[in-house]
């Protein structure tokens, strides 16, 4: 049975940082790309960041670029996403999602995690 599973999230103030991971069981994370996503309340979800299978390529949205890092540790089956200097805005729910083709990320990616509560209080 395949699970992504995030973890790291929590309350944080306005300018300080966190660290994303997911985590992955039942398939071989350095075979996949990896893309992490974020809900706010009452708002769609939102593409956030994406890297490749060999984390030489990656992708970052226009909101989170320049104070976010996504990298992978394909010995540990896991992803991070390091975000710096956060804003009330990034208050949301972070989503971690694989697929076998990078270019499918923002297009429907075959596997999910159930996503971690980021709250950055002003």
């Amino acid at each position: 049975q395949v699970q992504l599973v995030e973890s790291g999230g929590g309350l944080v103030q306005a300018g300080g940082s966190l660290r994303l991971s997911c985590a992955a069981s039942g398939l071989t994370l350095s075979d996949y790309a990896v893309g992490w996503f974020r809900q706010a309340p009452g708002k769609e979800r939102e593409f956030a960041a994406a890297i490749n299978w060999s984390g030489s390529s990656r992708d970052y949205a226009d909101s989170v670029k320049g104070r976010s890092t996504i990298s992978r540790d394909n010995a540990k089956n896991t992803v991070y996403l390091q975000m710096n200097s956060l804003k009330p805005e990034d208050t949301a729910v972070y989503y971690c999602a694989a697929d076998g083709f990078y270019s499918r990320l923002t297009r429907g990616p075959g596997y999910w995690g159930q996503g971690t509560q980021v709250t950055v209080s002003s």
